[in-house]
C-alpha cells in the first residue's frame, strides 16, 4: 500500500527516520510520498528521492507563506521552476500547495502563489498536491481560471459528495487519512461511500493527523494499514481491494 502524503522530512523524524521507514515496510507500506512545504527543505527532499521507496513533490505550503516577503517568495518560485526543469524525473508532483481560509495568511497572497504552482504543474506536466481547508470553491475556481487540465490529490479530503464530484470529474483523487477512524468521521465516511474507491488514495499526513486512539502522539506511516481497514469496512470491500485500488489510483497520476 502507498502512503500518498507523509512529511517524513520534518524534524520530528530526525532521530529515527530510517527506523520509521523500516517499520512502514514491515507493515506492508510499499511506497511513501513526501510533499514539499518550504524551499529550504527541497534539497533534502531531492536527496531522499534517491530511494526507490520514496516519491517527492516540491512546493510551498500556504501555512508558511507569511514567513517570507513577496520578493523572497518570487525567488523561491523561480528556484522551484529551475528544480522542476533539472530534476523532472525525480519529482512526482508540484506541492504541497493550496488555499487555507482559516490560517492568518493573506488570502490574496495564497491565491497568487497557488496559481503559480498550477502554472508550473501545467508547464512540467505534473500532478498537484493540494491543501484545501474551507476553500474548495476557490480552488476549483483557480483550476478553471488557469485552465489546468492535469490531475492531482486533494489532501485530507473532508468535503461533501457534491464537492468531491467537482474534483473527480476532473480526474482528481481524494486523500483519505486518520480522520475517518474517529466516531465524528461518520459524515466523511458516508460521503466516501458515494464517491467510490476508484477516486481515493490513502495517506497518514505523518507526523500529524493521528488516528483515533493515538491522539497527542506522533503519527507514523506504519499506521496506514489501520486506515485501509476502516476504509474497507466503510465501503464493504476487502482490505486487499482497498490496497490495490488506492495504489493504482496513486500511480495513475504519474502516467
Amino acid at each position: 500500500m502507498i502512503d500518498s502524503h507523509c512529511h517524513l522530512d520534518l524534524d520530528a523524524f530526525n532521530d529515527d527516520r530510517a527506523q520509521i521507514i523500516q517499520q512502514a515496510i514491515s507493515c506492508g507500506v510499499s511506497r511513501i510520498h513526501i510533499p514539499g512545504t518550504e524551499a529550504y527543505r527541497w534539497k533534502e527532499l531531492l536527496s531522499l528521492a534517491e530511494s526507490a521507496f520514496i516519491d517527492i513533490s516540491l512546493g510551498l505550503h500556504p501555512y508558511f507563506l507569511a514567513n517570507y516577503q513577496v520578493d523572497s517568495l518570487n525567488a523561491q518560485l523561480q528556484s522551484l521552476e529551475g528544480l522542476l526543469d533539472s530534476h523532472t524525473s525525480q519529482v512526482f508532483a508540484v506541492g504541497e500547495c493550496g488555499l487555507d481560509a482559516v490560517i492568518d495568511v493573506d488570502f490574496g497572497l495564497q491565491t497568487e502563489i497557488f496559481k503559480r504552482h498550477i502554472q508550473l504543474a501545467s508547464t512540467f506536466s505534473k500532478p498537484l498536491i493540494v491543501h484545501a481547508r474551507k476553500s474548495h470553491h476557490h480552488i476549483i475556481q483557480c483550476l478553471k481560471q488557469c485552465r489546468f487540465e492535469g490531475g492531482g490529490i486533494i489532501h485530507a479530503f473532508n468535503g461533501s459528495a457534491e464537492v468531491a464530484e467537482q474534483y473527480t470529474q476532473r480526474g482528481w483523487k481524494l486523500g483519505i487519512g486518520g480522520t475517518i477512524t474517529y466516531p465524528r468521521g461518520q459524515k466523511t465516511r458516508q460521503t466516501l461511500i458515494k464517491v467510490g474507491l476508484e477516486h481515493l488514495v490513502l495517506e497518514t499526513d505523518s507526523p500529524d493527523m493521528p488516528l483515533f486512539g493515538f491522539q497527542g502522539r506522533r503519527n507514523v506511516p506504519a499506521r496506514l494499514p489501520q486506515i485501509a481497514s476502516v476504509l474497507a469496512e466503510t465501503l464493504s470491500v476487502s482490505v486487499q481491494e482497498v490496497v490495490e485500488t488506492t495504489s493504482e489510483n496513486y500511480l495513475s497520476l504519474a502516467q
